[in-house]
């Protein structure tokens, strides 16, 4: 396993940038990023402290300044120290505005802007939150998703993923011999999608998550009889009631969240088409 320090310098909250960062670190095999993150970067005082930083872990670094002033300093003291300096929105900033024939504005932050889409996904958030894990059930017609699936198929992520996209997502668990939550099967305007997984993945996980705790081991929960027949039941009830089903075996969350928005884009425009 490679590993080489990676510093990663944005004027923001540096999600942008650390985005970017770990998307172009999985296509390399067997290479892992120490990674070093300096955020709110505005001042020729705080880029010093930034500098001092690269210097005592030399690396490469991966930013996104919008100050002129600022970027040049860090390009010149990079090329200085023998490390690559890249800057992460340059080329897509410079292609766009070359195509729009508009000179773009230099504005730090102003993707966080209080604006209608941030409260929006502020309200997602707090909805996914209240109702994870079967929580609020009664209140679950607000949603535009509903996740099942028997525990650890990363429902709960996948709904904060969602919600953070700006979609209330509400997921309840499947536990073999418990009903559904009441009227579930009568809603009309969510998504309404099942999660199924390998049994022996499931185990794999199920495993770690009980030697985090540090739990006792035996126990059904990750007995691979009862995991069969815990997914087996699943399936039946998603083909019962025609409900879409993803396999988050070699899903990611954000695989898995972009294929449930399809389902969802397809569920709404048949809603539309029926009047509801």
């Amino acid at each position: 396993m490679k590993t080489f320090n990676l510093h990663l310098v944005s004027d923001s909250t540096g999600e942008t940038v650390g985005s970017v960062a770990r998307a172009a670190l999985v296509q390399f095999e067997d290479v892992e990023a120490e990674e070093f993150s300096w955020t709110l970067v505005r001042s020729k005082s705080q880029l010093e402290k930034v500098l001092e930083g690269i210097k005592e872990n030399l690396g490469a670094v991966m930013y996104t300044l919008v100050d002129s002033n600022l970027r040049d300093i860090l390009k010149k003291e990079c090329a200085k120290l023998g490390v690559p300096c890249i800057e992460i929105l340059a080329g897509v900033v410079s292609e766009l505005s070359t195509y729009l024939g508009i000179e773009s504005h230099a504005r730090t932050g102003k993707q966080y802007e209080l604006t209608e889409d941030y409260f929006t996904r502020m309200d997602a958030i707090n909805y996914a939150l209240a109702h994870d894990d079967g929580q609020a059930h009664w209140e679950m017609e607000q949603a535009d998703i509903i996740i099942l699936g028997v525990s650890r198929t990363s429902k709960s992520p996948t709904c904060m993923y969602l919600a953070y996209k700006g979609y209330k997502a509400a997921n309840i668990p499947l536990v073999l011999d418990c009903p559904l939550p009441q009227g579930l099967e009568e809603l009309k305007k969510p998504l309404i999608i099942g999660l199924t997984i390998n049994y022996e993945r499931l185990q794999q996980i199920r495993k770690s998550r009980l030697q985090s705790l540090n739990q006792e081991q035996e126990t059904n929960y990750i007995d691979i009889e009862y995991m069969q027949r815990e997914i087996a039941e699943a399936r039946k009830l998603y083909s019962k009631h025609k409900w879409p089903v993803i396999d988050v075996t070699k899903r990611s969350v954000e695989e898995t969240a972009a294929t449930i928005v399809q389902y969802l884009k397809k569920h709404q425009e048949k809603l539309a088409a029926i009047g509801e």
